[in-house]
C-alpha cells in the first residue's frame, strides 16, 4: 500500500511540474544568445505530447501580450496559421474563445482548433480546446521581465495529434511548428518595437 501511494504521490507532482515548467540554466544561455527553445516530450497519459518552449524577446511583456493576442496577426507569428477569429469573449476581458484553422505542411491536410483562453494580464494565459479536429489541448503562456528588460517566453502545452499519426512523427511536426511560432514571434514582436 506504501508504494502504491508513493507512485501515486510521484505522478501527481510529476504532473504538477509540467504545469509549470522552469527553463533551466543552459536553455537560458541558448536564449540570451538568441536562439529558441522547443521540445515535445512523449506523453504517459495517451496523448502526443507535452510541447515546452521559450524565448526571449526584447520588448516589454505588455507588448509581447498584444501581439500574442491579436488574432488578425496570428498568420505572421505562427506560419501555419491560416485562419484566427475570436467567436465570443467576455465584456470585462477576463477570456474569450477563438476558432483557428492551422496547416502544417502541404502533405497533412488543414484542420480546425477552437480553443477558449482565461487572461490573467499582462503576465498569463491559460487555454483548453473545446472544439475541432483536436481533441485534446491545454496549455498556457507566461511572460516574465528579465532583469535586462527583455521578456522571457514561455509555452507549454499537453496535446494530442489531429491526424492518426505515429507519436514521434507527431511530436516530430509539433516541435518544428512551435519552434517556427517562437521565432516568428520575436521578429513580430521586435518588428513592432522598431516601425516608426
Amino acid at each position: 500500500m506504501r508504494l502504491v501511494l508513493s507512485a501515486l504521490l510521484l505522478l501527481l507532482t510529476a504532473g504538477a511540474a509540467q504545469a509549470d515548467w522552469v527553463p533551466g540554466p543552459a536553455v537560458l544561455a541558448r536564449l540570451a544568445s538568441g536562439g529558441v527553445h522547443a521540445e515535445v516530450r512523449p506523453d504517459g497519459g495517451g496523448v502526443s505530447g507535452v510541447v515546452y518552449g521559450a524565448v526571449e524577446i526584447n520588448a516589454p511583456r505588455e507588448v509581447v501580450w498584444r501581439t500574442i493576442l491579436d488574432c488578425g496577426r496570428a498568420g505572421r507569428m505562427a506560419p501555419s496559421v491560416k485562419t484566427c477569429r475570436v467567436t465570443s469573449r467576455d465584456p470585462g476581458g477576463a477570456w474569450d474563445v477563438r476558432e483557428m484553422t492551422v496547416r502544417w505542411n502541404n502533405i497533412l491536410p488543414t484542420f480546425r482548433t477552437v480553443f477558449r483562453s482565461d487572461f490573467d494580464p499582462p503576465g498569463a494565459i491559460r487555454f483548453r480546446c473545446t472544439a475541432g479536429d483536436i481533441r485534446y489541448c491545454k496549455g498556457g503562456w507566461r511572460l516574465e521581465t528579465m532583469a535586462n528588460g527583455n521578456t522571457l517566453v514561455i509555452y507549454q502545452n499537453r496535446a494530442s495529434s489531429p491526424f492518426p499519426a505515429p507519436p514521434f512523427i507527431a511530436r516530430a511536426a509539433m516541435r518544428a511548428d512551435v519552434a517556427d511560432a517562437l521565432r516568428a514571434l520575436r521578429r513580430e514582436v521586435e518588428a513592432e518595437g522598431r516601425a516608426p
